[in-house]
């Protein structure tokens, strides 16, 4: 049976009766929605991030983390171009409307134009971080892109100049949609749908939370916005502004990053599971009976002398057993005092052990760190809204809402605690520092790393390291960092240390982990141990090994080796 193992985190359709999905397993399905089956696959060699097809439905675009995009025919596909221009993840592709021509957005900060042979025709370059949008204007003379820095472009095809340069303001943009006359949607990360025309911009604020999608029905007339609020809103855009028209809570298996019109009345989504979802607009009814738990592996955790796990499917395992199904996604493992913290995508954090709800927040929780306080147990937890939430655990268990910090302005994405100070870096490529013992901002450095910063850990007597995008390791004194250059070649995901803080072991995206020795300031093991990503490191001092989750379901194990 083919099925996806891993979050779909593209989807795309046509005509009512095909549907194509791209997959964190690095997979790229044919459905053919009628059957409800898979009848074709395609593969890439990193995470699949977005799927499109050619108006006459006869191609595929597919956009990866493997850094190219490529070009499929239809429905046999059967791979006839790879796009291998760009130099870091490919996260949107979209075709001409007429023309055999296809634009491709990178985290390289480029927006380039291929023909169907894979020959770079254009290089849009003037974006100054990731470009995660791109999309053309109904008569294929322009186009507009969305980026990390804050912007949209409208830029012309035939010469590659730069026509307008809207500033929203410094807010990350990931979404962007043009209608027929013209208009520009653009979905940021303050929640907004800022509507850009030649009268001017207006703003919108219809989400909690930052938009991840913005899609147009074929008419022009219906937007959705897709936000990590969980909300579904459908607004008519027709008039000169947005009015309401449907709304839903998204059930905990859909991922708020991909949606596409089945037909008027229907969409079709993504979402952690082996197969997609679809909701009736008018009905506001969701059907997600095909979708099926996958083995992803989120997070890595030892308690008690036990190996926890725990992922996509909401299910703690022990020692590779089911114990506990929380019933929805859980990014991390956080032990502290008897208890295990989790929670994710609902905003939700639970007991893991238990799977007792203890609060409710309204964003997805990344990340945790436990420390100690007065002879207290204490959790902070880190939200992708920004906010640090510091919870207090008494001798009986109870939990207690202590404390809300302001990490960052942005997701938080990861967060340690050392020596008194709780570190956490952010996807804006920021560090900040906070005191356990008041809870007061003690230092921020807003370009710890060059590109996004995806997780930290603790090292002993107040250092900590941290990883990113940009391929480094840091390692923490304060505010000043020794930078390390990694053998990555893929954006790094996670970080952890041994106990006496010698070995610091990073895990890329790519699924390599590589581990460095800080005391002879060398790389001891370089291993490429799975085809899918690293998700979650942590060190098992029981066994003195470093233990790496990946997104296929696995748990590796990696014995530290001493450097001479």
């Amino acid at each position: 049976m083919i099925e996806h193992q891993s979050p779909i985190s593209g989807i795309a359709t046509y005509g009512g009766r095909l549907v194509a999905t791209a997959g964190y397993d690095n997979h790229v399905i044919l459905w053919d929605h009628a059957l409800r089956l898979a009848i074709a696959r395609g593969t890439h060699d990193h995470l699949a991030n977005h799927v499109a097809f050619s108006r006459d439905g006869r191609h595929l675009v597919t956009s990866s983390s493997d850094h190219t995009a490529r070009l499929w025919s239809v429905p046999e596909m059967k791979l006839l171009a790879v796009i291998s221009s760009h130099h870091d993840d490919v996260e949107m592709s979209a075709f001409h409307p007429f023309d055999r021509y296809i634009a491709t957005a990178s985290r390289d900060h480029d927006v380039l134009i291929h023909d169907f042979s894979g020959r770079l025709v254009q290089r849009l370059a003037g974006h100054t971080a990731d470009v995660i949008s791109v999309c053309w204007s109904s008569d294929g003379r322009e186009l507009v892109s969305s980026s990390d820095d804050g912007t949209v472009k409208r830029w012309s095809f035939h010469d590659g100049r730069l026509l307008d340069d809207y500033d929203l303001g410094g807010a990350e943009t990931d979404a962007v949609v043009v209608s027929a006359d013209g208009t520009i949607f653009a979905g940021n990360d303050d929640g907004e749908i800022v509507v850009l025309r030649e009268g001017g911009a207006a703003r919108w604020r219809l989400h909690a939370a930052g938009i991840k999608r913005l899609v147009l029905d074929e008419g022009g007339r219906l937007l959705v916005s897709l936000s990590y609020d969980r909300a579904l809103r459908v607004s008519d855009a027709g008039a000169s502004s947005l009015v309401p028209h449907a709304e839903s809570m998204m059930p905990e298996v859909v991922w708020p990053r991909s949606c596409a019109f089945l037909n008027p009345g229907t969409l079709v989504f993504g979402t952690f599971g082996s197969a997609y979802a679809l909701h009736d607009i008018r009905r506001g009814t969701w059907d997600t009976d095909s979708v099926r738990a996958t083995r992803g592996v989120n997070a890595v955790a030892v308690h008690d002398g036990r190996r926890l796990t725990i992922g996509d499917s909401g299910v703690l395992r022990i020692d590779g057993k089911e114990a506990t199904h929380i019933g929805s996604l859980c990014n991390f493992l956080t032990p502290v005092a008897g208890r295990v913290f989790t929670g994710g995508q609902m905003g939700a954090v639970f007991d893991a052990l238990s799977g007792e709800q203890l609060h409710q927040h309204r964003s997805p929780i990344n990340c945790g760190a436990a420390f100690n306080l007065d002879g207290a147990s204490h959790v902070v937890l880190g939200t992708y809204t920004g906010e640090g939430l510091v919870f207090k655990v008494s001798e009986s268990g109870a939990v207690l809402l202590v404390a809300t910090l302001p990490l960052h302005k942005n997701a938080v994405k990861g967060i340690a605690v050392s020596g008194g100070r709780i570190f956490a870096v952010c996807a804006d490529c920021s560090a900040a520092w906070f005191s356990t013992e008041d809870f007061s901002e003690l230092a921020r450095v807003s370009a710890a790393h060059g590109r996004i910063a995806n997780g930290c850990a603790r090292l002993p007597e107040g250092r900590f390291a941290s990883v990113g995008r940009d391929h480094k390791l840091r390692l923490w004194t304060g505010t000043q960092a020794v930078v390390v250059d990694t053998p990555h070649t893929h954006s790094i995901k996670c970080v952890s240390c041994s106990g006496d803080g010698r070995f610091v072991a990073t895990g890329s995206y790519y699924g390599v982990v590589a581990i460095y020795d800080t005391f002879n300031a060398s790389w001891t093991g370089v291993r490429r141990v799975s085809a899918a990503g690293i998700s979650s490191l942590c060190f098992d001092a029981l066994t003195q090994c470093f233990l790496a989750a990946s997104y296929d379901g696995d748990v590796h194990e990696l014995v530290t080796t001493v450097g001479g």
